[in-house]
């Protein structure tokens, strides 16, 4: 029944032009700073973590804005997965520093694509993969009835999703050697046993190792590719960013610490629609208190 009323939503949204659309996440993200809830204590935790140096006033209106974007990530799903590939390319209104991109496929060793939680970052890979091929890791929602649904809406425009195990590593690593593209969302908590503590916005962050062993493996090049989202529904600009130099350190903790910088360069850049709803910083040292509630 969830997965029902998910889909049922998602064709609705689709129903309406982007303006619309956003407009209609503007309302849900409203309701979402104007009533106490589980992610909006969230998004004031994160914040208050990252830019302790923002006053009462800027943290509320940040934390706002924050809010007001998760609403048109939710409504803005239905059109990325259910228009035609077209259609949602026509939305794509600049590339920024594409020149970075094309640098780096030049070195013959594979692109690792890096695209943090972002903007629309649910059109970086369908943009990217309409042009190059691209491989993606990917896992199943938790919602059953959905997997199907979401393969379909991310895959359309020629992606080749693989799950996260064994298997799709192996396929993540062929692809590098071809000199194509791997797609990976670097800014996710990966559990107790996947990750290494690294700084992110100056705070303690249990961070994956996963793109840096991939590098040392295949000495592949990396570019950060995020998806602003344009106001008024006007569509999406598209920038590519070069992580730190030290992304390339044979030394782990340098690697990942670089990957984090990089991440948090982007986020800087377009505070406002990074996904500060997650619970990023939810894995602390023993002894050091809980930060969500």
């Amino acid at each position: 029944m969830r997965a029902f009323l998910i889909r049922a939503l998602l064709h609705a949204m689709a129903l309406f032009p982007l303006p619309i659309n956003h407009a209609i996440g503007t309302a849900l993200g409203w309701l979402l700073y104007a009533i106490p809830n589980t992610l909006r204590r969230t998004v004031f935790t994160n914040l208050q973590l990252c830019f302790p140096e923002l006053d009462h006033k800027a943290l509320n209106r940040l934390a706002r804005q924050s809010l007001i974007e998760t609403g048109k990530t939710v409504t803005e799903m239905g059109p990325l997965w259910l228009w035609s590939p077209k259609r949602i390319l026509r939305l794509v209104r600049d590339i920024d520093n594409i020149e970075l991109l094309q640098g780096a496929l030049a070195h013959e060793k594979g692109v690792i694509l890096l695209a943090p939680h972002l903007g629309a970052w649910e059109m970086v890979g369908l943009h990217y993969a309409s042009a190059r091929p691209i491989t993606s890791l990917y896992r199943p929602p938790r919602i059953q009835g959905l997997e199907d649904f979401v393969l379909r809406g991310r895959s359309r425009t020629g992606a080749h999703l693989v799950p996260a195990n064994n298997t799709g590593v192996r396929s993540l690593l062929a692809a590098l050697h071809a000199n194509e593209t791997t797609g990976i969302l670097p800014d996710q908590n990966p559990g107790e046993k996947g990750g290494i503590i690294a700084p992110f916005f100056g705070v303690d962050t249990n961070s994956v190792v996963f793109v840096s062993k991939l590098i040392q493996k295949t000495g592949a090049r990396v570019v950060l590719q995020y998806a602003e989202r344009l106001s008024h529904g006007r569509g999406y600009r598209m920038h590519f960013r070069a992580p730190p130099d030290d992304i390339y350190s044979p030394d782990l903790l340098s690697s990942v610490s670089a990957m984090n910088l990089g991440v948090e360069k982007c986020a800087r850049e377009l505070p406002s629609q990074y996904q500060w709803t997650y619970k990023r910083f939810k894995t602390v040292k023993p002894g050091q208190p809980h930060r969500y509630q």
